[in-house]
């Protein structure tokens, strides 16, 4: 795991390439402080940096920006191609020889041998890559199918500059930091600033599955390949499932995921595992266990709150698999001393709360290991979130409705507050089935009213996963752009809402939210962290399983768990959906009130300028006093103050 950056400019002096690009590249040593190059041809006005983390091939034969054998190429390359050993083999087939054992070494030769396009089709991993080819003067920026890594981009006049992170664009002292007001909107309901927006004007996220190609010979006219898409893997799996009987697809899927597991397991650094006690998490490190001749290392938060801790589930599983098993408690001190970690972290606004017990388990994770499996991506391609159960079951009862009448349901239902229904389910939630149980009742509550309102399913979703739900009324001057979200062509007419949702899911929340947040929290502490349920062989064979072996008796993750009951007894499994959640609604009422109302004052507020502080003000009044429990909008709005603040 490392960080990237470069230049592509003819209009620059020597002495300023090196400055500008070893800036760039020393802003991202947390990304790797194990070894720094930088590499430029001012000539022909290219400049490529890299800061390594080393974990495969720890030798200076490793090293990089890396040049092919035959001197076309030269690359800086982030992640991990984990089937280098297979694709090695075949390459010295062909005549070609290698000095040490990294992967860079195999990516070159590939691409020498196979052309970029192929090559990359055969590349099993997660990557960020920058490719200059001299004999075409072109630079190749390529990132991995569903967005594992970063890669961000922009261009000022006649200079182009990309990296792994924000800051080293802003390192470049180039490129002008005007905020995107539209991008603020886009935040403002996502919680995250969907690719690919980022929160600067002229700089760009790479969209997963994409080569974006620069000809420096015809004044650096670019053009944008996709070599992968989400989109068609999941129309051509949900279109033609695959046939068998249970068994044989939960064994065709173990087989796959154990070689998913196992692949991502090969390093020459110390190796472990976040365990969360939930389904993903559990079978990867169940996997790993059963693949590994000694006691793996996994590691798992929990907090005082028991409500929101599930660190005792992970220890059970621990337990019973024979890990070597560290947790850590957290306090809400010990997240109030995250918190000003978030805007360094982050570089853009960024407000899933779980980022910071995130954080906290890659923390604890890198002072025993280098390189940590995690769980991620399993909800969104088996089908784990409530809503894929609830959501189409809404739609059937409430679609055919005409509007006045759910209208008349949806206000019916936000006639008690939020903690008037919490108190209600407290009262009646040990009579209830277990699967029903469930953590802020009043507030998804408050969220189903929402989405009874909605038109058609598209908008239902909409609904169901926005924050703020008109928030170019909330930021000044903001217009909210277009997204996947409101494209109609994505999928013309939905073939099945939870479908729709898994697919939406995959193109936004897991790229935008999900990864970003676990590439930020490990990479902040210099901890390569690998998700194998996001092998993208899984991820196509797993759009190929009926959705009638994903949502089966009320479970979420049918498939997925009858693989896990192979390894862990049933009854360690079974319970209701939580998540990474934290107790950020009480927080931000007692320990963090003081710091919230000075980012949230009418007078901040207004100076800043960003946003109508009227409707924010009214948020936190009631959130203050109990009757309204806004704890993600405020976030959201805290994570944009705190990020400014930083960035002044």
């Amino acid at each position: 795991m490392c960080g990237i950056t470069g230049i592509l400019s003819r209009e620059l002096s020597p002495e300023r390439w090196e400055r500008l690009l070893k800036a760039m590249t020393n802003s991202l040593e947390h990304r790797g402080p194990d070894d720094c190059g930088c590499w430029y041809d001012t000539s022909a006005g290219v400049g490529l940096g890299h800061r390594r983390l080393s974990i495969i091939d720890l030798s200076k034969n490793g090293s990089q920006p890396m040049q092919s054998k035959g001197g076309r190429y030269l690359i800086s390359y982030n992640g991990e191609v984990y089937n280098y050993i297979e694709l090695r083999k075949k390459l010295e087939k062909f005549g070609h020889l290698f000095i040490g054992h990294s992967d860079t070494e195999v990516l070159l030769s590939a691409i020498e041998q196979w052309g970029l396009f192929k090559a990359v089709n055969r590349f099993n991993g997660m990557f960020s890559i920058a490719l200059w080819d001299r004999d075409e003067q072109v630079l190749h920026l390529i990132r991995d199918r569903l967005g594992i890594k970063p890669l961000y981009y922009g261009r000022v006049k006649n200079t182009f500059a990309f990296a792994s992170e924000l800051k080293a664009l802003k390192a470049c002292s180039l490129f002008p930091t005007d905020i995107n007001r539209n991008a603020l909107t886009l935040m403002l309901r996502h919680n995250c600033i969907p690719s690919p927006y980022t929160i600067y004007k002229n700089i760009y996220k790479l969209l997963p599955g994409y080569i974006l190609s620069i000809d420096h010979k015809q004044d650096d006219k670019s053009e944008l390949t996709q070599y992968w898409s989400v989109r068609d893997t999941a129309l051509n799996g949900f279109s033609k499932p695959i046939n068998g009987s249970t068994r044989e697809i939960t064994d065709r899927l173990e087989k796959l995921l154990k070689n998913a597991v196992e692949m991502r397991m090969i390093a020459d650094v110390p190796l472990g595992a976040f365990l969360s006690g939930g389904v993903d998490s559990s079978t990867v490190v169940a996997l790993m266990q059963a693949h590994s001749c000694r006691p793996i290392k996994t590691f798992s938060v929990g907090f005082h709150e028991t409500a929101f801790s599930e660190a005792e589930d992970a220890r059970r599983i621990a337990k019973h698999l024979g890990t070597d098993h560290t947790e850590l408690y957290v306090t809400a001190s010990d997240a109030l001393a995250v918190i000003p970690k978030l805007p360094r972290l982050y570089d853009e606004p960024f407000s899933d709360s779980s980022q910071i017990p995130t954080f906290l388990i890659s923390e604890l994770a890198q002072k025993h290991v280098t390189v940590s499996l995690s769980g991620d991506g399993g909800d969104e391609i088996f089908g784990g979130y409530n809503r894929y159960l609830w959501g189409p079951s809404i739609w059937r009862k409430t679609g055919w409705m005409p509007r006045a009448f759910k209208g008349l349901i949806a206000n019916m239902l936000t006639g008690l507050l939020p903690e008037t229904w919490d108190r209600l389910y407290q009262i009646i939630q040990y009579n209830l089935p277990e699967d029903y149980r469930q953590r802020n009742p009043g507030e998804k509550i408050h969220k189903l009213a929402q989405a009874i309102r909605a038109e058609n399913p598209k908008d239902m979703y909409r609904s169901i996963v926005s924050h703020w739900k008109n928030p170019a009324e909330i930021v000044i001057d903001g217009k909210e752009p277009s997204t996947v979200l409101t494209k109609t062509t994505l999928w013309t007419e939905p073939h099945n809402f939870t479908a729709y949702m898994m697919l939406l899911d995959t193109l936004t929340y897991l790229q935008d939210d999900i990864l970003t947040k676990l590439d930020r929290a490990s990479m902040g502490v210099s901890l390569e962290a690998r998700v194998p349920l996001l092998d993208h062989r899984v991820v196509e064979f797993a759009w190929r399983i009926p959705l009638s072996m994903k949502a089966r008796q009320k479970q979420s993750k049918w498939i997925l768990r009858q693989v896990l009951y192979k390894y862990v007894p049933r009854e360690l499994i079974e319970r209701p959906k939580w998540g990474f959640g934290i107790p950020i609604g009480d927080w931000l009422q007692n320990q963090l009130r003081d710091w919230t109302e000075t980012l949230l004052s009418e007078k901040r507020l207004k100076e800043d300028g960003f946003f109508d502080p009227r409707p924010i003000r009214r948020m936190w009044k009631e959130h203050l006093s109990g009757r309204g429990n806004w704890q993600n909008h405020l976030w959201d709005i805290l994570m944009f103050q705190g990020w400014l603040d930083h960035n002044r």
